[in-house]
Protein backbone atom coordinates (compact mmCIF):
# COMPACT_ATOMS: atom_id res chain seq x y z
CA UNK A 1 0.00 0.00 0.00
CA UNK A 2 2.67 2.45 1.11
CA UNK A 3 4.23 1.96 -2.51
CA UNK A 4 1.50 2.30 -4.07
CA UNK A 5 0.71 5.45 -2.70
CA UNK A 6 4.51 6.75 -3.30
CA UNK A 7 3.76 6.32 -7.17
CA UNK A 8 0.66 7.63 -7.10
CA UNK A 9 2.36 10.75 -5.25
CA UNK A 10 5.11 10.49 -8.09
CA UNK A 11 2.94 10.58 -10.74
CA UNK A 12 0.82 13.33 -9.84
CA UNK A 13 4.31 14.96 -9.33
CA UNK A 14 5.57 14.37 -12.81
CA UNK A 15 2.45 15.38 -14.16
CA UNK A 16 2.66 18.74 -12.31
CA UNK A 17 6.06 19.38 -13.78
CA UNK A 18 5.13 18.39 -16.75
CA UNK A 19 1.83 20.68 -17.12
CA UNK A 20 4.37 23.53 -16.02
CA UNK A 21 7.31 22.93 -18.24
CA UNK A 22 4.61 22.75 -20.96
CA UNK A 23 3.53 26.08 -20.13
CA UNK A 24 6.56 27.46 -19.17
CA UNK A 25 7.42 26.90 -23.00
CA UNK A 26 5.13 29.94 -24.32
CA UNK A 27 6.52 33.32 -25.22
CA UNK A 28 10.16 31.56 -26.03
CA UNK A 29 11.98 31.10 -28.79
CA UNK A 30 14.00 27.82 -29.33
CA UNK A 31 17.57 28.14 -30.72
CA UNK A 32 16.02 26.80 -33.92
CA UNK A 33 14.20 30.11 -34.37
CA UNK A 34 16.78 32.25 -33.07
CA UNK A 35 19.18 31.33 -35.04
CA UNK A 36 16.27 31.71 -37.85
CA UNK A 37 15.91 35.52 -36.87
CA UNK A 38 12.29 35.40 -35.07
CA UNK A 39 12.18 37.48 -32.26
CA UNK A 40 9.89 37.86 -29.19
CA UNK A 41 7.18 40.75 -28.91
CA UNK A 42 5.94 40.02 -25.90
CA UNK A 43 8.28 38.52 -22.98
CA UNK A 44 5.58 37.05 -21.20
CA UNK A 45 5.80 39.37 -18.29
CA UNK A 46 6.09 43.04 -19.27
CA UNK A 47 4.45 44.98 -21.89
CA UNK A 48 7.96 46.19 -22.50
CA UNK A 49 8.52 47.29 -25.77
CA UNK A 50 4.66 48.26 -25.90
CA UNK A 51 3.34 52.06 -25.92
CA UNK A 52 -0.05 53.98 -26.62
CA UNK A 53 -0.64 54.98 -30.33
CA UNK A 54 0.82 58.33 -30.63
CA UNK A 55 1.82 58.02 -26.97
CA UNK A 56 5.15 57.84 -25.22
CA UNK A 57 4.14 55.55 -22.94
CA UNK A 58 2.08 52.83 -21.65
CA UNK A 59 -1.54 54.12 -20.66
CA UNK A 60 -4.00 52.04 -22.72
CA UNK A 61 -6.55 49.67 -20.85
CA UNK A 62 -3.76 46.79 -21.78
CA UNK A 63 -1.50 44.63 -18.79
CA UNK A 64 0.32 41.32 -18.49
CA UNK A 65 -0.56 38.92 -16.28
CA UNK A 66 -0.23 35.16 -16.26
CA UNK A 67 1.60 34.69 -19.45
CA UNK A 68 -0.86 36.88 -21.51
CA UNK A 69 -0.82 40.51 -22.64
CA UNK A 70 -4.40 41.27 -21.87
CA UNK A 71 -6.75 43.66 -23.12
CA UNK A 72 -9.33 44.81 -20.36
CA UNK A 73 -12.15 45.76 -22.32
CA UNK A 74 -12.17 49.06 -22.20
CA UNK A 75 -11.03 50.79 -25.65
CA UNK A 76 -13.11 52.26 -28.01
CA UNK A 77 -13.01 53.05 -31.75
CA UNK A 78 -10.81 56.06 -31.05
CA UNK A 79 -8.89 54.89 -28.04
CA UNK A 80 -7.41 51.58 -26.58
CA UNK A 81 -4.70 50.69 -28.78
CA UNK A 82 -1.49 49.83 -28.42
CA UNK A 83 1.90 49.21 -30.75
CA UNK A 84 5.41 48.34 -30.69
CA UNK A 85 7.98 50.33 -30.53
CA UNK A 86 9.92 49.25 -33.32
CA UNK A 87 8.86 49.71 -36.72
CA UNK A 88 8.69 46.67 -38.76
CA UNK A 89 8.60 46.37 -42.94
CA UNK A 90 8.45 42.97 -44.54
CA UNK A 91 8.06 39.85 -42.08
CA UNK A 92 6.37 36.92 -40.63
CA UNK A 93 4.15 37.47 -37.53
CA UNK A 94 2.92 34.70 -35.55
CA UNK A 95 0.60 34.69 -32.06
CA UNK A 96 -1.77 32.84 -30.39
CA UNK A 97 -4.93 34.36 -29.05
CA UNK A 98 -8.50 34.25 -27.25
CA UNK A 99 -10.91 36.41 -27.22
CA UNK A 100 -14.50 37.27 -25.12
CA UNK A 101 -17.66 36.00 -25.85
CA UNK A 102 -19.37 38.57 -28.03
CA UNK A 103 -15.98 40.36 -28.10
CA UNK A 104 -14.12 41.85 -31.07
CA UNK A 105 -10.30 43.25 -31.02
CA UNK A 106 -7.58 42.63 -34.17
CA UNK A 107 -3.92 43.20 -34.62
CA UNK A 108 -3.16 45.97 -37.33
CA UNK A 109 0.36 46.16 -39.10
CA UNK A 110 2.44 49.27 -41.11
CA UNK A 111 0.46 51.29 -38.71
CA UNK A 112 1.83 55.29 -39.33
CA UNK A 113 1.74 57.39 -36.28
CA UNK A 114 1.02 61.14 -36.88
CA UNK A 115 -1.46 63.28 -34.43
CA UNK A 116 -3.21 64.33 -37.95
CA UNK A 117 -4.26 60.33 -37.67
CA UNK A 118 -6.31 59.76 -34.82
CA UNK A 119 -6.82 56.15 -35.38
CA UNK A 120 -4.46 53.56 -36.51
CA UNK A 121 -7.22 51.71 -38.78
CA UNK A 122 -6.80 54.51 -41.05
CA UNK A 123 -3.33 54.15 -42.31
CA UNK A 124 -3.08 50.78 -41.07
CA UNK A 125 -4.19 47.10 -42.76
CA UNK A 126 -6.55 44.79 -40.29
CA UNK A 127 -6.26 41.21 -39.35
CA UNK A 128 -9.64 40.82 -37.86
CA UNK A 129 -10.07 38.95 -34.46
CA UNK A 130 -13.73 38.78 -33.42
CA UNK A 131 -16.45 35.91 -32.27
CA UNK A 132 -18.04 35.17 -35.42
CA UNK A 133 -20.67 32.98 -33.62
CA UNK A 134 -21.46 35.22 -30.49
CA UNK A 135 -21.08 38.78 -31.66
CA UNK A 136 -24.29 39.95 -31.43
CA UNK A 137 -25.08 42.09 -34.24
CA UNK A 138 -24.56 40.34 -37.90
CA UNK A 139 -21.53 40.36 -39.41
CA UNK A 140 -20.30 40.71 -43.25
CA UNK A 141 -17.64 38.32 -44.83
CA UNK A 142 -15.09 41.28 -44.79
CA UNK A 143 -15.58 41.78 -40.92
CA UNK A 144 -15.27 38.35 -39.95
CA UNK A 145 -11.82 36.78 -38.17
CA UNK A 146 -8.87 36.60 -40.10
CA UNK A 147 -10.24 38.76 -42.74
CA UNK A 148 -8.29 41.61 -44.14
CA UNK A 149 -10.72 44.21 -42.55
CA UNK A 150 -12.74 45.77 -45.08
CA UNK A 151 -10.76 44.24 -47.76
CA UNK A 152 -10.71 40.65 -48.12
CA UNK A 153 -12.35 37.76 -47.52
CA UNK A 154 -11.50 34.00 -46.30
CA UNK A 155 -11.75 30.81 -47.99
CA UNK A 156 -14.35 29.66 -45.90
CA UNK A 157 -13.77 26.06 -46.72
CA UNK A 158 -10.05 26.64 -44.74
CA UNK A 159 -11.38 28.62 -41.71
CA UNK A 160 -11.14 26.88 -38.98
CA UNK A 161 -12.04 28.74 -35.79
CA UNK A 162 -11.95 27.98 -32.26
CA UNK A 163 -14.89 29.25 -30.14
CA UNK A 164 -14.68 32.57 -27.62
CA UNK A 165 -12.17 31.80 -25.06
CA UNK A 166 -10.23 28.93 -26.28
CA UNK A 167 -6.95 29.51 -28.13
CA UNK A 168 -6.25 29.97 -31.92
CA UNK A 169 -3.26 30.48 -33.48
CA UNK A 170 -2.70 33.35 -36.38
CA UNK A 171 0.07 34.73 -39.22
CA UNK A 172 0.39 37.28 -41.01
CA UNK A 173 3.13 37.00 -43.84
CA UNK A 174 4.05 40.66 -45.44
CA UNK A 175 6.82 39.83 -48.28
CA UNK A 176 7.29 43.23 -50.52
CA UNK A 177 3.52 42.84 -50.89
CA UNK A 178 2.55 39.90 -50.52
CA UNK A 179 0.46 39.24 -48.48
CA UNK A 180 -1.16 35.55 -46.60
CA UNK A 181 -3.46 35.52 -43.36
CA UNK A 182 -3.26 32.05 -41.82
CA UNK A 183 -5.46 30.81 -39.03
CA UNK A 184 -4.41 27.42 -37.01
CA UNK A 185 -2.54 26.14 -39.75
CA UNK A 186 -4.45 26.81 -42.92
CA UNK A 187 -3.63 29.84 -45.45
CA UNK A 188 -7.38 31.65 -45.64
CA UNK A 189 -6.32 34.68 -47.50
CA UNK A 190 -3.77 35.60 -50.15
CA UNK A 191 -3.38 38.75 -51.99
CA UNK A 192 -0.69 41.19 -53.31
CA UNK A 193 -1.28 44.51 -52.15
CA UNK A 194 -1.23 48.09 -54.39
CA UNK A 195 -2.51 46.07 -57.48
CA UNK A 196 -5.54 47.55 -59.32
CA UNK A 197 -7.71 44.85 -57.57
CA UNK A 198 -6.36 46.45 -53.98
CA UNK A 199 -6.68 49.75 -55.59
CA UNK A 200 -10.39 49.22 -56.67
CA UNK A 201 -11.26 47.70 -53.32
CA UNK A 202 -9.35 50.54 -51.32
CA UNK A 203 -11.64 53.28 -53.53
CA UNK A 204 -14.77 52.11 -53.67
CA UNK A 205 -15.77 50.83 -49.91
CA UNK A 206 -14.59 51.52 -46.48
CA UNK A 207 -11.87 53.17 -47.29
CA UNK A 208 -12.68 55.83 -49.71
CA UNK A 209 -11.97 58.30 -47.31
CA UNK A 210 -9.00 57.57 -45.37
CA UNK A 211 -6.61 58.64 -48.76
CA UNK A 212 -3.85 56.74 -46.58
CA UNK A 213 -4.97 53.55 -45.81
CA UNK A 214 -2.66 50.63 -46.64
CA UNK A 215 -0.20 52.86 -48.69
CA UNK A 216 2.66 52.29 -45.96
CA UNK A 217 5.31 50.07 -46.82
CA UNK A 218 6.34 50.12 -43.07
CA UNK A 219 4.92 50.86 -39.88
CA UNK A 220 4.32 50.01 -36.40
CA UNK A 221 2.31 47.02 -35.37
CA UNK A 222 -0.77 47.24 -33.38
CA UNK A 223 -3.33 45.71 -30.69
CA UNK A 224 -7.00 46.91 -30.38
CA UNK A 225 -8.93 47.12 -27.75
CA UNK A 226 -12.52 47.35 -28.80
CA UNK A 227 -14.52 47.17 -25.82
CA UNK A 228 -14.05 43.62 -25.02
CA UNK A 229 -11.69 41.06 -23.06
CA UNK A 230 -9.17 39.80 -25.46
CA UNK A 231 -5.67 37.80 -24.70
CA UNK A 232 -2.16 37.15 -26.47
CA UNK A 233 1.03 34.96 -26.03
CA UNK A 234 3.34 33.59 -28.32
CA UNK A 235 3.46 37.02 -29.91
CA UNK A 236 6.88 36.58 -32.30
CA UNK A 237 7.84 38.36 -35.74
CA UNK A 238 11.06 37.61 -37.84
CA UNK A 239 12.15 40.06 -40.24
CA UNK A 240 12.35 39.83 -44.16
CA UNK A 241 14.26 41.36 -46.88
CA UNK A 242 13.41 44.03 -49.08
CA UNK A 243 13.82 43.80 -52.57
CA UNK A 244 14.57 46.69 -54.92
CA UNK A 245 13.03 47.65 -57.98
CA UNK A 246 12.68 50.08 -60.74
CA UNK A 247 9.67 52.00 -61.23
CA UNK A 248 8.79 54.07 -64.80
CA UNK A 249 6.18 56.29 -62.86
CA UNK A 250 5.27 57.87 -66.12
CA UNK A 251 3.76 55.93 -68.78
CA UNK A 252 3.65 58.88 -71.65
CA UNK A 253 -0.43 57.55 -72.37
CA UNK A 254 -2.58 58.27 -69.17
CA UNK A 255 -2.28 59.12 -65.63
CA UNK A 256 -2.70 55.39 -64.23
CA UNK A 257 -0.53 55.16 -61.17
CA UNK A 258 -1.10 58.89 -59.86
CA UNK A 259 -4.06 60.56 -58.27
CA UNK A 260 -5.08 64.09 -58.69
CA UNK A 261 -5.90 66.41 -55.50
CA UNK A 262 -7.15 70.07 -55.99
CA UNK A 263 -9.15 71.63 -59.05
CA UNK A 264 -6.20 72.31 -61.13
CA UNK A 265 -5.07 70.78 -64.70
CA UNK A 266 -2.82 67.65 -65.10
CA UNK A 267 -2.95 66.17 -68.64
CA UNK A 268 -1.25 64.03 -71.19
CA UNK A 269 -0.11 65.39 -74.27
CA UNK A 270 2.04 64.64 -77.36
CA UNK A 271 3.60 61.81 -74.60
CA UNK A 272 4.36 64.65 -72.17
CA UNK A 273 2.72 64.96 -68.70
CA UNK A 274 1.33 68.77 -68.21
CA UNK A 275 0.14 70.52 -65.19
CA UNK A 276 -1.80 73.97 -65.75
CA UNK A 277 -3.07 76.04 -63.86
CA UNK A 278 -6.95 76.03 -63.52
CA UNK A 279 -9.76 78.68 -63.69
CA UNK A 280 -9.42 78.81 -59.67
CA UNK A 281 -5.90 79.34 -59.39
CA UNK A 282 -5.18 77.24 -56.19
CA UNK A 283 -2.66 74.32 -55.13
CA UNK A 284 -3.10 71.84 -57.20
CA UNK A 285 -1.15 68.33 -56.80
CA UNK A 286 -0.69 64.94 -58.86
CA UNK A 287 0.38 62.39 -56.55
CA UNK A 288 1.63 58.71 -56.96
CA UNK A 289 -1.05 56.32 -55.11
CA UNK A 290 1.72 54.56 -53.79
CA UNK A 291 4.29 54.89 -51.21
CA UNK A 292 8.07 55.70 -51.89
CA UNK A 293 10.43 55.90 -49.12
CA UNK A 294 13.85 55.65 -50.20
CA UNK A 295 14.75 55.85 -54.13
CA UNK A 296 16.44 57.25 -56.69
CA UNK A 297 14.95 59.38 -58.94
CA UNK A 298 14.73 60.77 -62.11
CA UNK A 299 12.90 63.11 -63.82
CA UNK A 300 12.66 65.76 -66.59
CA UNK A 301 11.31 68.82 -66.75
CA UNK A 302 10.41 72.47 -68.93
CA UNK A 303 9.00 75.60 -67.55
CA UNK A 304 6.50 77.04 -69.64
CA UNK A 305 5.29 80.36 -68.53
CA UNK A 306 6.05 81.35 -64.73
CA UNK A 307 6.98 77.62 -63.89
CA UNK A 308 6.54 77.56 -60.50
CA UNK A 309 6.30 73.79 -59.04
CA UNK A 310 8.01 71.10 -57.37
CA UNK A 311 8.55 67.45 -56.39
CA UNK A 312 7.17 66.26 -52.78
CA UNK A 313 8.63 63.56 -51.21
CA UNK A 314 7.43 60.90 -48.20
CA UNK A 315 4.40 63.39 -48.41
CA UNK A 316 0.87 62.51 -47.37
CA UNK A 317 -2.75 63.75 -48.22
CA UNK A 318 -5.27 65.54 -45.55
CA UNK A 319 -9.09 65.83 -46.45
CA UNK A 320 -9.31 69.10 -48.60
CA UNK A 321 -6.22 68.40 -51.06
CA UNK A 322 -3.50 69.62 -48.32
CA UNK A 323 -0.30 67.77 -48.49
CA UNK A 324 1.64 67.15 -45.85
CA UNK A 325 5.78 66.36 -46.86
CA UNK A 326 9.39 68.12 -48.19
CA UNK A 327 9.40 69.69 -51.41
CA UNK A 328 11.88 69.38 -53.70
CA UNK A 329 11.56 73.39 -55.73
CA UNK A 330 10.84 73.37 -59.12
CA UNK A 331 11.18 77.43 -59.75
CA UNK A 332 11.79 80.07 -62.57
CA UNK A 333 15.39 81.21 -61.89
CA UNK A 334 16.36 82.75 -59.42
CA UNK A 335 14.29 81.14 -56.90
CA UNK A 336 15.91 78.07 -55.85
CA UNK A 337 14.91 74.78 -57.97
CA UNK A 338 16.71 72.03 -56.59
CA UNK A 339 16.49 73.64 -52.88
CA UNK A 340 14.26 71.89 -50.21
CA UNK A 341 11.24 73.22 -48.30
CA UNK A 342 8.79 72.00 -46.12
CA UNK A 343 5.20 72.44 -46.70
CA UNK A 344 4.01 72.57 -42.87
CA UNK A 345 6.29 74.24 -39.95
CA UNK A 346 9.82 74.70 -40.68
CA UNK A 347 9.47 76.09 -44.32
CA UNK A 348 12.45 76.54 -45.81
CA UNK A 349 15.29 73.53 -44.92
CA UNK A 350 17.61 74.41 -47.69
CA UNK A 351 17.76 77.46 -49.97
CA UNK A 352 20.36 77.47 -53.51
CA UNK A 353 23.29 79.68 -53.00
CA UNK A 354 23.42 82.68 -56.00
CA UNK A 355 26.27 81.09 -58.15
CA UNK A 356 24.01 78.23 -58.63
CA UNK A 357 20.85 79.40 -60.00
CA UNK A 358 22.61 79.46 -63.66
CA UNK A 359 22.46 75.72 -63.47
CA UNK A 360 18.95 76.15 -64.71
CA UNK A 361 18.44 76.32 -68.48
CA UNK A 362 15.02 78.80 -69.15
CA UNK A 363 13.17 77.32 -71.60
CA UNK A 364 14.82 74.32 -72.33
CA UNK A 365 14.32 70.47 -70.56
CA UNK A 366 16.20 70.28 -66.84
CA UNK A 367 16.86 66.96 -65.03
CA UNK A 368 16.48 66.58 -61.62
CA UNK A 369 17.46 63.76 -59.64
CA UNK A 370 16.56 63.75 -56.03
CA UNK A 371 17.92 60.86 -53.66
CA UNK A 372 16.27 59.69 -50.71
CA UNK A 373 17.71 57.33 -48.04
CA UNK A 374 16.91 56.98 -44.25
CA UNK A 375 17.56 61.32 -43.04
CA UNK A 376 19.39 61.87 -46.27
CA UNK A 377 18.10 63.67 -49.42
CA UNK A 378 20.37 64.44 -51.97
CA UNK A 379 19.30 67.08 -54.91
CA UNK A 380 21.02 67.36 -58.47
CA UNK A 381 20.40 69.80 -61.20
CA UNK A 382 21.78 68.84 -64.54
CA UNK A 383 24.51 66.60 -63.06
CA UNK A 384 25.39 69.18 -60.70
CA UNK A 385 24.77 69.24 -56.94
CA UNK A 386 22.20 71.40 -54.98
CA UNK A 387 21.15 69.93 -51.40
CA UNK A 388 23.00 67.61 -49.28
CA UNK A 389 20.78 67.23 -46.42
CA UNK A 390 20.53 65.29 -43.15
CA UNK A 391 16.66 65.91 -41.38
CA UNK A 392 15.55 63.56 -38.72
CA UNK A 393 11.96 64.57 -39.18
CA UNK A 394 12.35 63.28 -42.70
CA UNK A 395 13.97 59.90 -41.64
CA UNK A 396 11.15 59.44 -39.46
CA UNK A 397 8.83 59.97 -42.69
CA UNK A 398 7.53 57.89 -45.93
CA UNK A 399 4.80 58.93 -47.97
CA UNK A 400 3.80 59.69 -51.60
CA UNK A 401 5.94 61.37 -54.38
CA UNK A 402 3.24 64.17 -55.43
CA UNK A 403 3.96 67.05 -58.38
CA UNK A 404 2.74 70.43 -57.31
CA UNK A 405 1.27 73.37 -59.27
CA UNK A 406 1.65 76.40 -56.84
CA UNK A 407 -1.03 78.95 -56.37
CA UNK A 408 -1.89 82.02 -58.26
CA UNK A 409 -2.41 81.12 -61.60
CA UNK A 410 -0.36 81.21 -64.73
CA UNK A 411 1.72 78.01 -64.14
CA UNK A 412 2.75 75.30 -67.08
CA UNK A 413 5.41 72.66 -66.29
CA UNK A 414 5.54 70.04 -68.84
CA UNK A 415 7.66 66.71 -67.69
CA UNK A 416 8.81 63.18 -69.08
CA UNK A 417 10.84 60.16 -68.39
CA UNK A 418 9.83 59.90 -64.57
CA UNK A 419 12.13 56.95 -63.30
CA UNK A 420 12.64 55.74 -60.28
CA UNK A 421 14.94 53.34 -58.47
CA UNK A 422 14.20 51.95 -55.57
CA UNK A 423 16.73 51.48 -52.95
Amino acid sequence: MKSKFYLIILMAIMTFTSACTSEGKHNTLTQEEINDGWELLFDGTTLNGWRDYNGESLTAPWFAEDGMIQAKGEGADEHGYIVTEKIYENFELVWDWKIAEGGNSGVLYHVVENPKFAVPYVTGPEYQLIDDEGFPEPLEDWQKTAADYAMYTTDPAKLKTKPAGEWNTSKIVFDNGHVEHWLNGEKVIEFEAWTEDWFARKNSGKWENAPEYGLARKGVICLQDHGSAAWFRNVKIKELPRKTKEVNLFNGVDLQGWEVYGTEKWYVEDGLLVCESGPDKQYGYLATREYYDDFDLSVEFKQEADGNSGVFIRSFIEPGAIVNGWQVEVAPKGHDTGGIYESYGRGWLVQIPDEKEEILKVGDWNTLRIIVKGDNVKTYLNGEEMVDLYDEKIGAAQGRIALQIHDGGGIKVLWRNLILQTL
